[in-house]
């Protein structure tokens, strides 16, 4: 079967320098693959003609005229331009003249484009940004890092149903763990959102662990962890930003005088294999699921090498039905997460009977007016952002 794959090669940082070279070297290693090169066309074929593709059979150039740029808003890309290297290579997927599309774009953008032309899939209300960080046990695999600020318990279900679907696609993980990022392990800790998502995925089929913490993303703990895209995105940022600073502290250290730089000869293998170990570059690629097609996010500022890793991410997706395992997935776990949510008024009903009544067995300390914690909220104040909707 010859996976076909678009590329908005005009997306990122860099455009058609990095995506151009990165396409020329996947499809050269992958003799079932066809990349569709979407973009400037006068731009691309320079790059590869750079590269000596010109005549590469599984490459096409696919022209489009506009570009969405890194700091457009999300109304210009999706309204005004409307021939877009995104939006033309979504389109392919959208038509079947391609299985999945790889863009380093404006993320906010490529979000909306993707669900205005794909679609959601049945069950699913919003998409998830997902991407694999390092871990002591390979990587965990962590969605939502950015697509959905404020959520709700059912959308945090979604959330793990997908992840379920990738990991257990790609890996080969029939009933891959699904850790809940909380402030804790106990079941009482966090916000309402998040114990009433504990609730629906304790219910569903899912192979669920629990509660997990920031640190249990990097043991390996759980195989999927899932959190909305304000937590998952602020988690994401703070792991980059540590991850460059002890590089640079390492490296800075191994630099200070003469014999720190002998000792760094000496540990110069242990320290490439770290950096492989733990190079950001060949965990670039976050897939955005829940859609009507497979859409790959590379990082924007991402160098040939790590485009590349996107382009292979899109690949092992298609090859590994992704999309197929995702639908039946959410088959699986509609009617237990139905039935979860019908018995949440009865259950939250019975909880406010049993607080009545140890309230009126139990004399009041003090009159309402007088005790200072009795008041209500204020309007617009505590507890708006535990229920907003996006």
């Amino acid at each position: 079967m010859t996976v076909k794959i678009t590329i908005d090669c005009m997306g990122g940082d860099h455009g058609p320098a990095v995506t151009v070279p990165a396409a020329v070297n996947f499809v050269r290693s992958h003799p079932d693959a066809h990349l569709m090169l979407v973009g400037i066309e006068q731009a691309i074929r320079a790059q590869l003609k750079k590269c000596k593709a010109l005549d590469e059979s599984r490459l096409s150039v696919v022209p489009a005229s506009e570009i969405v740029a890194m700091d457009d808003p999300v109304e210009v890309a999706l309204r005004k331009k409307k021939d877009s290297s995104m939006r033309v290579a979504l389109n392919l997927v959208k038509d079947g003249e391609a299985q999945t599309c790889i863009s380093a774009g404006n993320t906010g953008a490529l979000m909306a484009v993707s669900r205005y032309v794909l679609k959601t899939l049945a069950g699913i209300e919003r998409p998830a940004i997902a991407f694999a960080m390092p871990s002591q046990k390979g990587y965990t695999t962590v969605l939502d890092l950015g697509a959905n600020v404020d959520c709700e318990p059912e959308h945090l279900l979604q959330f793990a149903e997908m992840g379920h679907a990738l990991v257990s696609a790609i890996e080969g993980r029939e009933r891959p763990t699904i850790g809940l990022l909380n402030i804790g392990e106990e079941v009482i800790k966090g916000n309402e959102t998040i114990k009433r998502a504990g609730e629906l995925l304790r219910a569903s089929t899912l192979n669920f662990y629990g509660n997990v913490e920031g640190n249990d993303i990097y043991k390996g703990t759980t195989d999927v962890v899932v959190c909305d895209g304000f937590v998952g995105n602020v988690a994401l940022k703070t792991s980059e930003g540590l991850a460059k600073m002890l590089a640079d502290i390492i490296k800075e250290e191994f630099s200070r005088n003469f014999a720190s730089k002998l000792m760094a000869l000496v540990a110069l293998p242990v320290l490439k294999r770290f950096k492989k170990r733990v190079d950001p570059a060949q965990y670039n690629g976050a897939a955005l699921l829940g859609l009507r097609g497979l859409v790959i996010k590379s990082h924007g500022s991402a160098e040939a090498f790590g485009f590349e890793w996107a382009i292979k991410r899109g690949y092992d997706a298609v090859k590994n039905g992704v999309l197929e395992r995702l639908v039946r997935a959410m088959e699986e776990n509609a009617p237990a997460a139905r039935e979860a949510e019908a018995n949440a008024p009865a259950a939250d009903a019975s909880a406010a009977a049993d607080q009545s009544i140890q309230q009126a067995a139990s004399p009041p300390a003090s009159s309402p007016a007088s005790s200072p914690n009795s008041q209500p909220n204020p309007p617009d104040e505590s507890g708006t952002a535990l229920h907003s909707k996006a």
